[in-house]
């Protein structure tokens, strides 16, 4: 792969949700969009920041990720807010949705890139909800590295 075009990979991140969870399992999932979906998210014009996925007849879904608008569309303009299914196998499936539906656990995007193919690949996490101390702890513990990284420079 050429260097000017790993530099036009796609790469948005949700950082809120190593803060807010603790991940537990990750999987790579493909996503059911349309055309102006894709060249909206490859221009970097999308945000999963408030998004979460949930399951409905068997399938996985996932909500609330913001897909702007494309300005060089037509009349076929795509809902930003919509609702996208998530593409994954069966087996895989069904162990998210066993563990998904336990007290206390989530699904939630963390990355949303472009794999090697070209297609438009979602990584999710098997998530617990962390405690306010737990945040605080996660805190501390940044806080420290930080100021080592200050003292050896």
């Amino acid at each position: 792969m050429s260097k000017d075009k790993a530099y036009k990979r796609i790469n948005i991140l949700n950082k809120k949700a190593s803060f807010e969870f603790q991940l537990l399992t990750k999987y790579t999932a493909g996503m059911v969009l349309g055309g102006t979906e894709v060249k909206s998210i490859k221009a970097g014009n999308a945000s999963i920041t408030e998004a979460y996925c949930y399951y409905h007849n068997d399938e996985l879904f996932i909500k609330n990720m913001n897909i702007g608008a494309f300005k060089q569309a037509s009349f076929t303009q795509h809902e930003p807010l919509a609702e996208r299914k998530l593409l994954l196998k069966k087996v895989e499936l069904k162990k998210l949705q066993k563990r998904g539906e336990e007290k206390g656990f989530s699904i939630v995007p963390l990355k949303l890139f472009e794999a090697e193919n070209g297609f438009i690949k979602i990584e999710i996490a098997l998530a617990q909800g962390k405690k306010a101390f737990d945040k605080r702890e996660t805190i501390k513990e940044r806080d420290i590295e930080r100021n080592l990284r200050r003292k050896e420079d």
